[in-house]
């Protein structure tokens, strides 16, 4: 079918396709409009988010329900606030020749008392998040009892936010003859366990592969070292000028961390997470849709529900938790038939989730390099010259060009152009010259794994492996270990890897860069009144029992040989020069964490970072 007009729409609807510009159906709506159409019955529909699955059950629910009548008749339900406004006003858009027609959105952050005002008035169909939805059935503020059909769109997403019960809850005060339509853009078992227990005999279409990523986007990866992951955000970006893109973090700290740096080197960013406050999220999402935000860091919950269709690219700062979460960060962008561009920034010890997401989504990554510092300033110039080629002239500069041909009367034109565009250009071109990001290889961190296989471990000139004094015993396994050196080190995710955990000691591994911060820091640590040992070790993976006795007992209670906290035996050599008082060691660490981090200027040379032009 190549047109809507035969899918079997009737006249209301298709006047508001025109009126939309919408010409050719997608593949989904192609399959699941004339289905839902013609039969009743349930139906389970896989596709990736932007494939137009909303219209694919928007507008066989808006020809089957009565618009005369007040009874709400359809549900549907969605992950999210923004998602359901979405959902909702789409909704809108395609019945605005329907007659009689209301739609109702039902979410959290808003007045309860209103929703329930314009549900009385008579909503044909509600949209809505699952949480306000049974808070509403709980204070029979709303009747579905009657309704015939029953969406739940992004499922996988419901479920992955934890609403299965919320979902089973408002199921079950709806009728069993309803027809149910499950949209989702991945089939987990979560997902099929709904579809079995609610749905009967369903329908199921498939667009593309189960699981599978959309032909639209392509999936590159960038291999750096944990400290560059920043800067090679940075490099990314200016590398594509007219970038208009998500970037996901995997916790709120990073995503306000990463957009605060990102707003004070002058990029035009903005922080989407869980602790900002409903008002401030719509404030930042009105402006990520007029574009006044060009870089939107998002964590993958606060970001479910973004359906905006100009998006370049996106960026995965992270990987996340769960590689089937990917699929819906990439299925941001190269939406509405429109080609997108997936970046993921990794560390060596992530690398094998690259090929686990292959797998999911059964597209390759290709591995690019972060471009260098000459190739961004020929970017950044040609995209400046276009701009400028391009732009349209505004008269009212006509009375100052006297003036202005006045001071550049002795100026060539070639002069001239290279005066004005080394104004930009200078700015690149000073701190690329001056900013080093180091190529790393697949070689050696291929094999370097984050699940604690310590036996594994290849000693590596450029890490240092650590012995310390505790293990299972203390209620440590390898991801509660790793928690904990990241939170007392202050590192990065990616800073601590192969942690073996012993009954009694552990072993884990940093870059070598990292070694003087570790030690130092382990000075005399105490946990819980307890102190806690930390030191270089020899060990290649095995945990041998020299090292078990290098560390004089075990667990947080125990003591060395000469029962003597550690900055009293230490009289000479190693790292004795720390001292034992606490205090010293507090002022070590300090300086050890002084790595540079928003330097406005270079140490050898003065020049000025390039700070991103705001658009």
């Amino acid at each position: 079918m190549n047109t809507f007009q035969d899918l079997g729409l009737n006249d209301d609807l298709l006047q508001a396709i025109t009126d939309m510009g919408f010409e050719t159906p997608s593949d989904v709506q192609s399959q699941a409009i004339p289905i839902l159409l013609e039969k009743d019955t349930d139906l389970v529909a896989l596709a990736q988010t932007g494939t137009g699955k909303t219209a694919a059950f928007g507008f066989p629910m808006l020809q089957k329900i009565q618009m005369d009548s007040r009874t709400t008749q359809g549900l549907i339900l969605s992950p999210t606030r923004e998602l359901c406004l979405q959902i909702a006003n789409e909704m809108k858009a395609y019945g605005k020749h329907c007659k009689g027609l209301n739609v109702v959105a039902i979410y959290g952050g808003s007045s309860i008392t209103d929703q329930a005002r314009e549900v009385k008035r008579g909503a044909q169909i509600i949209v809505a998040t699952p949480g306000r939805m049974k808070d509403m059935i709980k204070r029979r503020l709303v009747d579905i009892s009657k309704i015939e059909y029953a969406v739940l769109d992004e499922a996988d997403e419901m479920l992955n936010m934890g609403f299965k019960e919320d979902i089973t809850d408002i199921l079950s005060h709806t009728p069993e003859d309803k027809n149910t339509w499950l949209f989702s853009a991945t089939m987990p078992k979560e997902v099929s366990n709904i579809a079995k227990k609610f749905m009967a005999n369903p329908i199921e279409i498939t667009v593309g592969n189960k699981n599978e990523s959309t032909s639209q986007v392509t999936h590159e990866y960038y291999l750096v070292n944990a400290r560059d992951r920043y800067a090679a955000l940075k490099r990314l970006s200016d590398a594509n000028p007219d970038i208009f893109s998500v970037i996901f973090c995997r916790t709120k700290r990073d995503t306000q961390k990463v957009a605060e740096q990102l707003i004070e080197d002058g990029y035009s960013a903005g922080a989407l997470h869980g602790d900002l406050s409903q008002n401030q999220r719509d404030l930042v999402m009105k402006s990520f849709r007029n574009q006044q935000i060009q870089m939107l860091v998002a964590t993958d919950v606060a970001a479910r529900g973004i359906d905006v269709d100009d998006i370049t690219h996106v960026i995965n700062y992270q990987l996340p938790d769960e590689p089937e979460v990917y699929t819906h960060r990439s299925g941001r962008t190269g939406r509405a038939g429109k080609t997108g561009i997936s970046m993921v920034i990794v560390s060596k010890s992530e690398v094998r989730k690259i090929k686990s997401i292959e797998r999911i989504i059964k597209k390759d990554f290709i591995k690019k390099e972060i471009p260098d510092g000459i190739e961004i300033c020929e970017v950044q110039l040609m995209s400046l010259a276009n701009k400028i080629h391009n732009t349209e002239i505004n008269p009212e500069i006509n009375k100052y060009l006297e003036s202005i041909n006045e001071l550049f009367a002795d100026t060539s034109k070639d002069e001239l152009i290279k005066k004005f565009f080394s104004v930009e250009f200078t700015r690149f071109f000073n701190y690329y010259s001056k900013s080093r990001i180091q190529n790393v290889t697949e070689s050696r961190g291929s094999d370097r794994s984050d699940d604690g296989g310590g036996r594994g471990y290849t000693s590596n000139a450029n890490d240092t492996r650590y012995f310390i004094n505790v293990g299972r015993k203390d209620g440590y396994d390898w991801m509660k270990l790793k928690d904990f050196l990241k939170e007392v080190l202050e590192l990065g995710r990616d800073d601590v890897f192969k942690v073996d955990v012993k009954e009694s000691f552990s072993f884990f591994t940093t870059e070598k860069g990292l070694q003087e911060k570790v030690l130092a820091f382990f000075t005399d640590f105490k946990h819980e009144g307890r102190f806690v040992n930390v030191e270089v070790s020899e060990d290649k993976g095995r945990g041998t029992s020299r090292n078990k006795r290098r560390s004089g007992g075990s667990g947080f209670g125990g003591k060395r040989r000469d029962d003597k906290p550690r900055g009293e035996r230490r009289s000479s050599g190693g790292r004795s020069d720390r001292g034992g008082d606490s205090g010293n060691r507090r002022s070590r660490r300090s300086d050890s964490d002084s790595k540079p981090r928003r330097t406005e200027t270079s140490n050898d040379s003065g020049s000025e970072r390039p700070r991103r032009s705001r658009r």
